[in-house]
């Protein structure tokens, strides 16, 4: 069993939620969201929002909490092998009340189908509220360009 190791980035101001669904080897390593280099996490949402694109761990933490955005992931604990999505199993939700009780949370966002499908099933009936599902910045979804899934992300923009 693998347990999450990275706490939520959120603050009071915070109006949407984007959800993942469990940090990569290299997240692990980092201690932080989207560490992967090839991940295209950052460089899509600071396109999305017309920003240079944060580097740091602060950086990143500024930029979301400036955005109102509150940055997760789906699962706290799983059976995975390496960073693999398709490998998933026996997985146990994070518990997102504590964002949603102290935040303005009121839309989530999943970065992929994995974390929809896991949050529709493991926390939905907790929350409330429904996801939308965007579009993973994962580099194994390769069929998705940079350009479309900033154009796709920018369904964010009209929530902040």
């Amino acid at each position: 069993m693998t347990y999450h190791n990275i706490p939520p980035v959120f603050d009071k101001n915070s109006k949407i939620l984007v959800l993942g669904s469990f940090p990569s080897v290299k997240s692990r390593e980092v201690q932080f969201f989207y560490g992967h280099p090839q991940n295209r996490f950052w460089k899509v949402i600071s396109l999305v929002f017309n920003c240079e694109c944060p580097q740091t761990v602060e950086e990143k933490k500024r930029f979301l909490l400036l955005n109102n955005i509150a940055l997760w992931d789906v699962i706290h604990s799983c059976d995975i092998t390496g960073s693999s999505d398709s490998s998933v199993k026996n997985a146990v939700p994070n518990d997102l009340s504590q964002i949603l009780k102290n935040s303005d949370v009121t839309r989530i966002f999943t970065n992929g189908t994995l974390s929809y499908n896991l949050y529709n099933k493991l926390c939905l009936d907790d929350t409330g509220i429904e996801a939308t599902k965007l579009p993973s910045t994962s580099p194994a979804n390769a069929a998705w360009s940079q350009e479309r899934l900033v154009a796709e992300w920018k369904r964010l923009i009209s929530q902040v």
